[in-house]
C-alpha cells in the first residue's frame, strides 16, 4: 500500500512539474458568461430529429456541410479533405480531394461549388471538379480557419475566418482563449478583391444573407450569439448583436431566403465550461493538457430556427444523442433540411417540420 501511495505521489509531482515548465499555447481572458436559457417553450426538447432519413450512414467521417446540385445531388465535405456527392440511389463518389478540411458550401448561379476549406481558403470547384483558389488573405493577414459562406445574388460571396490564430484541429483552443480572432469578409469574383467586413469576432463562424440582402449575420460561436451587419439602408456598414444568450454554440447558420435562419448547435450550453470562463489561470492549465482532458460536446442533436427579428421560433432536437449528434450545419433545399456534422458518420435529411 505504502508502495503504491509512493507512485501515485510521484505521478503527482510529475504532473505538477509538468504544468509548472510548459508553456500554455493561450493567453486566456475571464469571461462571465450569461446563465444558459432554460429549455422550455419553443426550446422544449423533443424527438423531431429521430425521425431524419441517414444518408450515407458508416461511409461518412465528418461531413460538416452539405450542398446540393441541380440534379439533387448532395454534396458532403470530409475529415479527410474530400467532397464527396451521394446520388439518389445514396452511391457515395468523390468528388474532389482539397488536400485541406472542406467545411461551407454552396452552389452558385453558374453550378460552381463555392467552399471555404479550413486550411486551403476560400475555394470554386467547377461541375467537372477543377479547384480554383479565389482567396487566402484579406488586409495582409492570412486565413487561418476558413468556415462558412453564403452568395449573394449579385454573385459576391460572404464567408467567415473563424480564428486567425488557431486553426481547425485546434478549435477547442480558440474557446478558452476567449480573444476575438475572427473575421467577416467578402469577396468580389468580378474584381477578385476580398474585403473585411467586421473583425475582432469571438469565433466567426456561419454567415447567412436575409431574404433581400439587406443585412448579413455571423455566428460568434464562443459568445453564444448571433451579429448582424448591414448592407443596406441607413445602418449600411453598422452591425449590432441579432440574438444573444443561445441555448447551445452555435455553428452552421443558413437563410431559406424567405425568413428563416436555421442554426446547428453542435452542442447544448455546459455548465463546466462556462465555470472555467470565469477562471484563466485554470484554463491556461487545461490548454497544456493532451486534448482528451479538454472539454467534450454533450451527446446531442440540436437545431432552432430563427425568424429576421431575431425570434427563436423553432427548435429541433434528438435528446438521445444516438441517430442525430453533434450537428453543425442545417441546410434547407426546398422542403427539406440536410444535416452535417463535424464528428458523426452520415448526413440526416427530414422534411421541414
Amino acid at each position: 500500500m505504502k508502495k503504491l501511495s509512493g507512485i501515485i505521489v510521484l505521478l503527482l509531482a510529475g504532473a505538477a512539474l509538468y504544468l509548472a515548465l510548459k508553456t500554455s499555447p493561450i493567453d486566456p481572458l475571464a469571461w462571465d458568461a450569461p446563465a444558459a436559457p432554460q429549455m422550455t417553450g419553443v426550446l422544449e426538447p423533443n424527438d423531431t430529429l429521430m425521425k431524419a432519413e441517414l444518408l450515407g450512414q458508416g461511409q461518412l467521417h465528418g461531413p460538416e456541410d452539405t450542398a446540393v446540385d441541380s440534379q439533387g445531388r448532395v454534396y458532403a465535405g470530409l475529415a479527410d479533405g474530400r467532397v464527396v456527392r451521394l446520388d439518389a440511389s445514396g452511391k457515395v463518389e468523390t468528388f474532389v480531394d482539397t488536400g485541406g478540411r472542406p467545411l461551407g458550401m454552396d452552389f452558385d448561379a453558374a453550378g460552381n461549388l463555392i467552399l471555404a476549406d479550413a486550411w486551403k481558403g476560400l475555394l470554386r470547384i467547377d461541375p467537372q471538379g477543377k479547384v480554383e483558389t479565389l482567396a487566402t488573405e484579406a488586409d495582409g493577414v492570412p486565413f487561418a480557419f476558413t468556415d462558412d459562406l453564403d452568395i449573394a445574388s449579385d454573385g459576391r460571396i460572404y464567408f467567415s475566418d473563424a480564428s486567425s490564430k488557431f486553426h481547425q484541429p485546434d478549435y477547442i483552443l480558440d474557446l478558452l482563449e476567449a480573444r476575438p480572432h475572427g473575421r467577416l469578409l467578402r469577396y468580389d469574383p468580378s474584381t477578385g478583391k476580398t474585403e473585411v467586413l467586421l473583425k475582432d469576432l469571438y469565433f466567426a463562424n456561419g454567415v447567412a444573407l436575409s431574404a433581400n440582402e439587406d443585412f448579413v449575420l455571423v455566428n460568434e460561436t464562443y459568445r453564444y450569439r448571433i451579429t448582424r451587419y448591414w448592407l443596406k439602408g441607413e445602418k449600411a456598414g453598422q452591425h449590432e448583436v441579432f440574438i444573444d444568450n443561445l441555448p447551445g454554440l452555435p455553428d452552421n447558420l443558413q437563410g431559406d431566403r424567405k425568413g428563416t435562419f436555421w442554426v446547428a448547435l453542435p452542442t447544448p450550453r455546459k455548465a463546466d465550461a462556462d465555470f472555467l470562463h470565469r477562471h484563466p489561470w485554470l484554463k491556461a492549465q487545461l490548454a497544456k493538457l493532451p486534448r482528451m482532458f479538454l472539454p467534450k460536446p454533450t451527446a446531442y442533436g440540436l437545431v432552432i430556427a430563427i425568424d429576421e427579428q431575431g425570434r427563436i421560433v423553432r427548435s429541433l432536437h434528438d435528446t438521445s444523442g444516438h441517430h442525430l449528434r453533434m450537428i453543425t450545419s442545417a441546410k434547407p433545399v426546398g422542403d427539406q433540411l440536410y444535416f452535417g456534422s463535424l464528428e458523426n458518420d452520415r448526413i440526416g435529411r427530414l422534411a421541414i417540420p
